[in-house]
């Protein structure tokens, strides 16, 4: 049987001088799947800015409606609407959660204590001191936290949109994370300011119960011994606890929710009440998470280094180190487990009531800079 021999002009070997007419027809139907791929993607791509821009112009009709109608609040009465929903959130989930601060904080104060568990430190503390012992420091709680909330989440509000004025729409939705990462740090900042001689007298109170009788008093004993720069003595760690996260809070919450809705196919605007509850305690859930982790190292630094005053002549930063030497990576992380509690349920809490208060008080405004329609 005679071997079978191809003809040359078919062939696809390099040996002959022309190439084949079958690799010439494959290179075709290879471009021409490559043409129609490149098509489709850049149709997409067209259609995506297309319908970003009807996005934009649809919110520029509502503003334009919203500028019409007296009604409609602007300028520094939306943002203290604004301030005004973030306080409530903040006072409200940091109020009620006070019994698990409590039980946190002990368990970073006196690990050597309370080493088994939340549940057994619940039960230790109301054995102990007794069950009204769970509510020591409500009233630094819910007084600093609603002046940090209205800080915070005005301020975020405010900053994201001047960020949004300066880069402009199109440049904002590109860089959404950065422009979110942002305005949180700065309104963190500012609402830090405000939050730490309260944090610092909640600390105290909670270290030591028979320090002083409340807000008042501890404030009141704290100025009077050891001065204002008392207040600040944890300013370095609040800023380092609660800077990374309000970042992760806030940054985190607004790629979860275009997540979501990306993932649903739906938009804000067709979300039924319970719907859009229920993606904020979704997204909330998610952000606090994140943030708990972020921060967990400067909250232990925090309630450390406010449980007692420093030697004389001994610096903050000199008094952080010493104490992050001692502690390690362990003991830095000591308390996780309450903490991831109370910071994913208060996170979900602050976003629920958050949006909820927004609408009540019609502070529906801002421009909208993620990738999925309003």
């Amino acid at each position: 049987m005679s071997n079978y021999r191809a003809n040359p002009f078919f062939a696809t070997t390099n040996k002959f001088f022309l190439p084949s007419v079958g690799d010439k027809v494959d290179q075709a139907i290879d471009q021409t799947k490559q043409f129609g791929k490149d098509a489709k993607s850049k149709g997409q791509e067209l259609y995506n800015k297309a319908d970003l821009k009807v996005q934009d112009a649809k919110e520029a009709v509502k503003d334009t409606v919203k500028d019409l109608n007296p009604n409609t609040p602007t300028g520094a009465d939306l943002y203290a609407r604004f301030a005004l929903a973030g306080a409530l959130g903040c006072a409200v989930t940091h109020g009620a959660l006070t019994p698990v601060d409590v039980v946190k904080t002990r368990i970073q104060l006196e690990p050597e204590v309370y080493n088994k568990g939340m549940i057994t430190a619940f039960r230790q503390v109301t054995a102990k001191e007794g069950t009204g012992a769970l509510l020591t420091g409500l009233g630094p709680t819910v007084v600093g936290y609603a002046i940090q909330g209205a800080f915070k989440f005005g301020g975020y509000e405010f900053w994201k949109k001047q960020a949004i004025d300066y880069l402009g729409v199109d440049s904002a939705r590109e860089h959404r994370t950065a422009v979110y990462l942002g305005a949180a740090a700065i309104a963190e900042f500012f609402a830090d300011v405000a939050l730490c001689p309260l944090e610092a007298t909640r600390i105290r109170l909670v270290s030591q119960p028979d320090f002083a009788s409340g807000l008042v008093g501890g404030f009141g004993r704290i100025l009077r011994e050891e001065g204002p720069g008392a207040f600040y003595a944890g300013f370095g760690p609040i800023l380092f606890k609660q800077v990374p996260y309000t970042m992760a809070k806030f940054g985190v919450f607004e790629v979860a929710v275009e997540q979501i809705l990306s993932a649903t196919g739906k938009s804000k605007d067709s979300l039924t009440g319970a719907q859009t509850q229920a993606l904020n305690l979704s997204a909330g859930v998610i952000a606090g998470c994140a943030a708990a982790v972020i921060s967990q190292p400067a909250d232990t630094l925090l309630s450390k280094i406010n449980k007692t005053k420093g030697a004389p002549g001994q610096s903050t930063t000199s008094r952080l180190i010493e104490m992050a030497g001692k502690l390690g990576a362990a003991g830095l992380f000591t308390g996780m487990g309450a903490r991831l509690v109370m910071i994913s349920t208060l996170t979900a809490g602050q976003f629920f009531i958050y949006g909820d208060i927004k609408r009540m008080l019609n502070a529906t405004g801002g421009v909208e800079i993620s990738k999925v329609p309003k």
